[in-house]
């Protein structure tokens, strides 16, 4: 019995059994497809995975797709890269918007790991290097992506917020601080603006959170900063949150906006471009 068992085994195995078409919804498969699903009232579910559940992904096959349920789109890799629907390379970050005044911000810090064109950031973790770059980089508060990233997304320098290869999404574009300052008089003003703008959240550590409602939708949290000069990071869940523009002061410093702990107003200065920086985007 088991010899014969073997026999029909390995006849089955050295047969060249045609492939078969399946249909799911249907007896009759179309003939140019392998797999045929068919309905009227019910659609074709890709996998679903975040940006970093994707990118996770070990050497994915030219084809393979999936519904980014953070960048909110299907994706394709191309062999080379992961790029949506319309060709582009896909992003990496939840870009839906809140209306803020005439302006739509995104609802969250950017947290791109590619330039626009797909060319990675470099991720610096050393503070020394950092603090003498002129080159765009980004790191993780704490250079910590477990810990911090899902809150308070990526912290760049300005080189890269200014690198040529863009830094937001197709669509968008980094702050300006002209649409800071809009923003802040279009919510009655700088002095009490900065607290419609912050999240009412026990990760905002210090009391009181001053004047915070998040009215605007903004939902600003203290994701901290990088100090350009030293590498060091500062500020997470304490004293605020920190925000590049696009604007240049000077050949060292650019523009950015603040917001602390213990205030209801939008800050705004200057400061070395290696500071590493939380990046809010506008719909162009």
């Amino acid at each position: 019995m088991k010899v014969l068992l073997i026999f029909v085994l390995v006849f089955l195995l050295m047969c060249r059994v045609p492939a078969q078409r399946i249909g799911i919804g249907t007896i009759s498969p179309n003939p140019s497809a392998m797999l045929d699903v068919n309905s009227t009232s019910m659609g074709f579910l890709l996998p679903r995975m975040t940006y970093t559940q994707r990118g996770a992904i070990s050497n994915p096959t030219a084809g393979l797709m999936i519904w980014c349920t953070d960048c909110n789109e299907m994706q394709v890799y191309d062999g080379a890269l992961w790029k949506n629907m319309s060709g582009t390379t896909a992003s990496g970050v939840s870009l839906p918007g809140v209306m803020i005044c005439y302006n739509q911000w995104t609802h969250r810090n950017l947290s791109v790991r590619t330039y626009r064109n797909g060319d990675t950031i470099p991720v610096v973790t050393d503070p020394v290097i950092w603090a003498n770059l002129t080159t765009g980089a980004m790191c993780w508060y704490n250079n910590d992506s477990a810990g911090y990233a899902a809150n308070y997304g990526r912290l760049y320098n300005w080189y890269a917020v200014n690198d040529p290869r863009g830094l937001a999404p197709a669509g968008w574009h980094v702050s300006t601080l002209d649409e800071w300052l809009n923003m802040g008089n279009c919510l009655d003003g700088d002095s009490i603006a900065g607290g419609k703008l912050k999240a009412v959240s026990p990760l905002w550590q210090l009391v009181p959170n001053a004047g915070a409602t998040n009215s605007s939708g903004f939902s600003a949290l203290p994701g901290g900063f990088r100090d350009g000069n030293s590498g060091v990071f500062g500020s997470n869940g304490t004293d605020g949150g920190f925000w590049w523009t696009s604007t240049e002061y000077n050949a060292n410093n650019a523009w950015f906006s603040y917001l602390f702990y213990n205030s209801a107003m939008i800050f705004k200065t200057n400061g070395i471009k290696n500071y590493g920086l939380s990046v809010r985007c506008v719909k162009d």
